[in-house]
């Protein structure tokens, strides 16, 4: 029996630029959705899903990160201050620390709105051998999206950031659970991302798993509001 995952990876560093005004003042982790800022559903879920330890990754307005952590009680937080920017693997990459002695842990980016349960994705991990597991959803304009090309046996064959013509519309959801072995696949410059520079080292090594929940990329104003609308239908269960 495989041990429980307790460690969580929470990328929250980016700078939120074409959300500008809203971020001018407020980093994008803290945006909130239904009164509730994105870092805190983030951590509620974690939380659901038997998480004890998160680590954060910060760099604009770290100070009111640091801050929102602070009076939060109920998880070890660990703060991680980019003073630049390290892409989402070298943040794995420059805190090897936090999973070197745990069989697996979840890496989960902090601007994405979700309505999944990442109980969900442990125990399916739990069910395979593979060094990953993905997160993945049927994406309607996929040549924006990292996309996976995924065999019969739900294996990850080939991966893909933001293909000029796509071979599947099976995209990235911003959701991992990775084995410590993966530091060997890391990538050894900065900035690295997770899309472009890791996942394709790891065809044949990963797992999709297809999701079918609520999943917005938080990403512009027009994509802010409409998370806001379609949260707050998914959480009353309103059409």
């Amino acid at each position: 029996m495989r041990p429980p995952i307790t460690r969580a990876f929470l990328l929250a560093a980016g700078l939120g630029t074409r959300l500008r005004p809203l971020t001018e003042t407020l980093p994008k982790c803290l945006l909130p959705v239904g009164g509730t800022p994105l870092l805190e559903i983030w951590l509620g879920a974690c939380e659901r899903a038997g998480i004890r330890h998160v680590l954060i990754n910060s760099h604009w307005r770290a100070e009111m990160v640091r801050q929102f952590v602070a009076r939060r009680r109920g998880l070890d937080v660990e703060l991680a201050y980019e003073p630049e920017l390290l892409g989402s693997a070298g943040t794995l990459a420059a805190n090897r620390w936090f999973f070197r002695d745990e069989e697996s842990f979840l890496v989960l980016y902090a601007d994405n709105l979700t309505t999944f349960p990442l109980a969900r994705l442990a125990d399916f991990h739990a069910g395979h051998d593979r060094l990953a597991t993905v997160a993945l959803f049927h994406s309607e304009n996929p040549a924006a999206c990292g996309i996976a090309e995924v065999d019969e046996a739900g294996i990850i064959t080939a991966f893909e950031e933001k293909p000029a013509r796509p071979r599947s519309n099976l995209a990235n959801a911003g959701m991992y659970v990775f084995r410590r072995g993966i530091e060997e696949y890391l990538p050894d410059f900065v900035p690295a991302d997770i899309g472009r520079h890791l996942l394709p080292r790891l065809a044949g090594r990963a797992a999709g798993y297809q999701i079918r929940e609520l999943l917005i990329d938080i990403g512009t104003p027009a994509s802010y509001l409409r998370g806001q609308a379609e949260y707050a239908r998914a959480r009353t269960g309103t059409a």
